[in-house]
């Protein structure tokens, strides 16, 4: 079931993204995704959602970083 996407145009439905941190943006786009909703619909409908995903789609969706995490230099 696609979500009702009739009231998109309406600036105050994306207010909260003034208040996201950068992962929580990147998630919102992510699923927002066709893509990834496909790939997702296929690990529903076998019953594997609840699992890690593949490795093949962590990297494929950067939903794993490659090595740990560091500071970050301004």
């Amino acid at each position: 079931m696609r979500p009702d996407t009739s009231d998109w145009r309406d600036d105050s439905r994306y207010d909260y993204f003034d208040s996201l941190q950068v992962e929580d943006l990147a998630w919102e786009c992510l699923r927002r995704f066709v893509p990834y909703q496909q790939l997702y619909s296929r690990l529903v409908n076998a019953a594997t959602e609840a699992a890690p995903l593949p490795k093949d789609a962590e990297r494929l969706w950067g939903l794993r970083f490659r090595r740990q995490a560091g500071p970050v230099r301004a």
